[in-house]
Parts: structure tokens; sequence; C-alpha cells
């Protein structure tokens, strides 16, 4: 198993949830970090709030501006003279009926949580296939397994991103890069809040299923487990994680016990 401690590593969506807990976990490990959001001064506090805050260096990003990617790139690149790891962990969650969804709404969460995302990796897979070493860390989520009702553009963005990915292992296997796709449960950070309802609106509200999920730091440290491990794939939840075995043996099964469900 490969530490990642020292390792430089590049992290999206880093100014909250689940990449403000990496940032701070990873800090812990005597990592360089670059982290990348929108928000600068949230970013700014994440930084200051690390434990080593020296060694950490604030990109501002926006996924839906592919354009940007390249330049983006070798900035990061520059900042320690090379990267070893990208997580790809930025993105935005939806809560509405398709039939209640302007085709906008979908349009962005394709842009944000699928076609960012490849922007930024294909900018930087030069920069592995170079060094022939490098590791892609994708935070999709158990959407991205199976489906749930009200989260059907952010189901269908989370599953492009496992055919994506799953390609890009196997095309460069012999570059020696890895891929490791995380796939969350249900989290404790604002991603019930950010979601986008029909109109592309913020939904603005917390649900119980999110209030009361792993903690953001116990989803990091064991995240940092899988980086190390090098696995291809890893489930991490409470008990909805058994659902992805559930509709691969018992599809029919799994239709059931979502629709009874009044998790939102």
């Amino acid at each position: 198993m490969a530490s990642i401690a020292q390792k430089r590593i590049w992290i999206t969506g880093a100014s909250s949830g689940i990449g403000e807990a990496l940032t701070y976990e990873l800090s812990k490990r005597g990592c360089k970090l670059i982290i990348s959001a929108r928000n600068i001064s949230a970013l700014e506090g994440v930084k200051s709030n690390c434990t080593n805050p020296n060694d950490v260096y604030i990109l501002p990003l926006d996924l839906a501006d592919f354009s940007i990617m390249d330049i983006k790139s070798k900035e990061a690149l520059k900042a320690f003279g090379g990267i070893d790891i990208l997580i790809n962990n930025a993105g935005i969650s939806q809560r509405s009926l398709i039939i209640e969804t302007d085709f906008d709404v979908y349009q962005k969460l394709m842009e944000i949580n699928y076609l960012g995302t490849i922007a930024l990796t294909k900018a930087l897979l030069p920069h592995f296939t170079a060094r022939q070493s490098g590791h892609f860390v994708c935070v999709t989520s158990l959407m991205g397994k199976f489906g749930s009702p009200l989260r059907s553009g952010y189901c269908g963005a989370k599953h492009a991103l496992h055919g994506f990915f799953d390609v890009l292992r196997m095309e460069h296997d012999l570059d020696f890069i890895k891929v490791t796709l995380v796939c969350p449960g249900f989290i404790q950070t604002n991603i019930a809040k950010n979601a986008l309802v029909g109109d592309g609106s913020a939904q603005k509200e917390e649900d119980s299923a999110t209030q009361n999920g792993m903690p953001a730091n116990v989803l990091a440290q064991k995240m940092i487990k899988a980086i190390e491990k090098e696995k291809f794939e890893v489930y991490i939840g409470g008990k909805e994680a058994l659902a992805v075995y559930i509709k691969r043996f018992f599809p029919k099964l799994l239709h059931k016990i979502v629709l009874r469900s009044k998790v939102t």
C-alpha cells in the first residue's frame, strides 16, 4: 500500500463539505495541496484552518468554464513542481421531478458534474502520461450506481463519470496511471441545500438523510485509505451502500425498496 503522505494533491470543490474535510485530513499528513472552488474567501478560510497552511495553494476554479482548464492546470503544476493526485470532487446535486425540471437544469448538471470534470482531467492527463505516473480520484456517488427519484440529472451525470473513468483506467494502464472512483452515500454536507430544483434555483433546505449521514471527516479518512490502496471503486456510507449489491443481483427488489422509501 502506497502512503499518501507528502504527495502533491489537487482538490476541486475544496471550499466546503467533502473537499474541505479532505483538505484538513491531507494537510495533517504533510501533503502539498492545491485547493480549488469558485469561492475564494471560503478557500482562504479553509487554508487558514489547515495544519500546514504554508503548503496549501489557492487556485480559484469554475468547472463550468471549460476554456480555462489548460491555463489552470499549468498554474497548478507550477505551484509545487508537479501533481501526483487529482481529486475531482466538485459538483452539484438536484432535487426535482423529471416532468418539472427545465432542460437548462440538466445541461448545468452535466456541464459541472461531468463535462467540467472531464475537461480538467484531460488537461492534466498529458502531465501524468509524460511522468508515467499519476492518480485520478473521482468522487461520484452511490447514485452513480443506481437511481433515485428527484435526482434524474444528478444520477445521469454520475453514471457518465463511471463510464469515462473506467475507460481512462483501461487506456492508460500501461502508463501506470491509477483511477479510483469514490461513491459516497449520505454525508453531512450542504449538498441538499445547494441542490438545484426544477427551475434551476437552490433548494435551500436540508433533508433528513443528509443530516443523519456520515460526518464528512469520517468519509475523508475512508477515502484516503481507498486511495492509498489504489482501489478501483469504493462505496462509503451507511446501509444505503448495500443498494449497490441489491441493484446488481435483484434490480426489481431495489426498485420496490426505493419506491417505498421516504428518503428525499
